[in-house]
């Protein structure tokens, strides 16, 4: 018998809080039903995360994930990096690096991502929330650089609440949105952190 979490209504990141708590009691089969895109992609980047399988159907516009925890399947080795890819985050929260001259606080976010791209190992993953969303969208300054960091392996993620209030969800150029849920867990879990 499957247990049903109607999550439609809920603000992020409490679509995928009660999912994980389903997923904490040891419920085998699940379905989440959330009625909007960005609820769905953060329920089946969970899902994904933990390594079960998941279809999604759509009725009426809502979306119905259904799951099932015993098809997990190497969880063991989710936790593993490749060699190139360091247990480090970086949390970035505004357009520029610094406090004062703006210019200068350009240039020096600039310089920071075109030389996270000639180091290695790289960072895990890059969280982008408040300001720091606009640096991961079509019109960034450092869009190459996020994308080649992408291509290496690195995690780029936006907040999907950032996203909506500067209303730049659409202009999305590189990475994934994400939730404060996954934020927290993605700090949380990380060897290193790191704040720019």
């Amino acid at each position: 018998m499957s247990v049903e979490i109607d999550a439609r209504g809920l603000a992020c990141p409490k679509p995928v809080i009660l999912t994980k708590k389903e997923i904490d009691k040891g419920t085998k089969d699940i379905v989440t039903i959330v009625d909007n895109e960005i609820a769905k992609e953060n329920v089946t980047k969970l899902i994904s995360k933990m390594s079960f399988d998941f279809d999604v159907e759509v009725c009426e516009g809502d979306f119905f994930i259904h799951f099932t925890t015993g098809s997990e399947m190497g969880l063991e080795e989710q936790g593993a990096l490749k060699p190139e890819i360091e247990d480090l985050v970086i949390y970035v929260a505004s357009e520029r690096m610094g406090v004062g001259n703006d210019e200068l606080g350009d240039a020096l976010m600039k310089g920071y991502f075109y030389t996270l791209t000639e180091r290695t190992p790289y960072p895990k993953a890059i969280l982008f929330v408040n300001g720091g969303v606009k640096m991961t969208v079509a019109t960034s300054p450092v869009l190459d650089h996020l994308r080649a960091l992408e291509e290496k392996g690195v995690e780029i993620l936006s907040c999907g609440t950032c996203l909506d209030y500067y209303n730049m969800k659409d202009q999305l150029a590189v990475g994934g949105v994400t939730n404060m849920y996954t934020i927290l867990d993605t700090m949380n879990g990380a060897k290193k952190l790191a704040k720019v």
